[in-house]
């Protein structure tokens, strides 16, 4: 069996190309299963997200593999695969192990550390065992890329530092106000920037927002997907009146928030603490309104400052996390890898208990006046001598099978032995025959309660 993941990512292909080969969440379940009914594929898992789409396969041959996964995205996307293939990029076995472990964990992300791609990876995964297209592989492999992942959230403070200048502000926010909940916030500008701050603040647990734009059909455009308010300029002072965080983002000459107006604002609210950030260029608030005590301003360079040393330190961050990763690949790689093994020990055992079982009734035959007390008793030791005869080649031929010589190493153990060929194929047909007789059900929900 072979590890194959077929990809391309924001790193190796323009967002005309990814968003053509991006699966639809409701037709991913589809594609995996039509994937399933390829020749080669074993188990699949694939990951479709706006900066990448991945294609995670177990495979009997790498070459016929490759060709089937590329086949298939052409046939699914009605693509030629001429025009993709330039784009794509292809890990095998080890690398794909850490290809997914550092995927996982954000440290391939276009923002370093994000928390969203675990989410995506570990919903992805659910999906293909619920539909039983996956299975030892890679219930073992997903399970552990989650777990690397949460361990290098929790243990590092890679999450903890604010890398894009929105969610910068509204992390600046939530240390000036704590709880966002009860805050009234006001986001002046419809454009890129003010959509982002309205996500991270309605990921913040901010819900009473209100979204100004000079063209009111923006607004409300926009609003609409945030489950926000809208209104028109001709609303401004009451608006800015009522809220205690103001972003502002808009393509005006001159500032549009001044220091006579905000001076009256503090002592209309009785000198209520107000936030506000400036992220536009030219800006859009006078920077005299810092004068005022209840008053807090950040602007582009206040908040890009912010941004870069919280690059630092998510860099710092990953480097600890790229150990965890290497720890975390080679412990799979090590239980991949005593995989074929299993079904060894088990040819082993059943081939030594079945000549005690014959030696057993070749004795009850020369000694009929035996007690069943006499025979249960000699029975016991008998197999207490076969166990004990396999426990040190067991144990052997697990360390040795883990080694880079492993394939050697099982194949003597198979011939000093004499054990049969054809009881290792049950691993080879993961899936297909073997896997599928399993309780998928029962391993969902083992996996799940691993995740919960």
């Amino acid at each position: 069996m072979q590890l194959i993941v077929v990809g391309l990512n924001y790193k190796t292909a323009p967002v005309e190309i990814r968003e053509r080969l991006s699966f639809q969440e409701t037709h991913l379940e589809d594609g995996m299963l039509e994937l399933n009914d390829s020749k080669s594929i074993l188990e699949n898992v694939i990951i479709s997200t706006c900066n990448r789409t991945e294609v995670y396969a177990v495979v009997e041959q790498l070459h016929t593999g490759k060709q089937e996964i590329k086949q298939f995205l052409e046939d699914w996307f009605q693509i030629r695969k001429e025009s993709f293939e330039p784009y794509l990029y292809i890990y095998e076995n080890d690398e794909l192990v850490k290809h997914l472990f550092r995927v996982t964990c954000g440290l391939d992300s276009m923002i370093l550390g994000e928390t969203q791609i675990l989410g995506q990876v570990k919903l992805s995964f659910l999906r293909a065992q619920k539909i039983g297209v996956t299975n030892t592989i890679f219930n073992q492999l997903f399970k552990d890329a989650v777990t690397v992942a949460k361990k290098a959230h929790s243990e590092t403070e890679i999450a903890d530092h604010p890398v894009s200048v929105s969610y910068a502000a509204v992390e600046l926010a939530k240390k000036i106000f704590g709880n966002l909940s009860n805050k009234k916030v006001l986001v002046i500008g419809a454009g890129k920037m003010g959509e982002l701050a309205l996500k991270n603040l309605q990921s913040s647990g901010a819900s009473d927002i209100t979204i100004m734009n000079r063209t009111y059909e923006t607004a409300l455009k926009v609003a609409e997907k945030f489950a926000a308010h809208a209104c028109t300029f001709d609303e401004f002072e009451k608006r800015l009146f009522d809220a205690d965080i103001v972003i502002s983002s808009t393509g005006a000459k001159d500032y549009i928030i001044t220091k006579p107006l905000v001076e009256k604002l503090v002592k209309l609210n009785n000198q209520k603490p107000m936030f506000f950030v400036d992220i536009a260029v030219p800006r859009d608030i006078d920077p005299r309104i810092n004068e005022f005590s209840s008053v807090f301003l950040y602007d582009i360079d206040d908040l890009e400052g912010i941004v870069e040393a919280n690059i630092s330190e998510r860099e710092r961050a990953a480097i600890q996390i790229e150990e965890m990763v290497e720890d975390a690949t080679l412990n799979f790689n090590k239980w991949f890898n005593t995989l074929d093994v299993v079904p060894l020990i088990a040819s082993l055992r059943e081939k030594a208990f079945t000549i005690q079982k014959q030696t057993m009734d070749s004795l009850e035959k020369k000694l009929p006046d035996l007690s069943e007390r006499e025979k249960k008793v000699i029975g016991k030791h008998m197999k207490s001598i076969v166990n004990q005869l396999l426990k040190d080649p067991i144990v052997q031929i697990k360390e040795l099978a883990s080694k880079p010589n492993g394939e050697d190493a099982l194949n003597c153990f198979k011939h000093i032995f004499d054990l049969k060929q054809g009881e290792d194929e049950w691993i080879k047909q993961p899936v297909k025959d073997h896997h599928r007789k399993q309780d998928v059900a029962s391993t969902e929900f083992m996996t799940r309660k691993h995740f919960l």
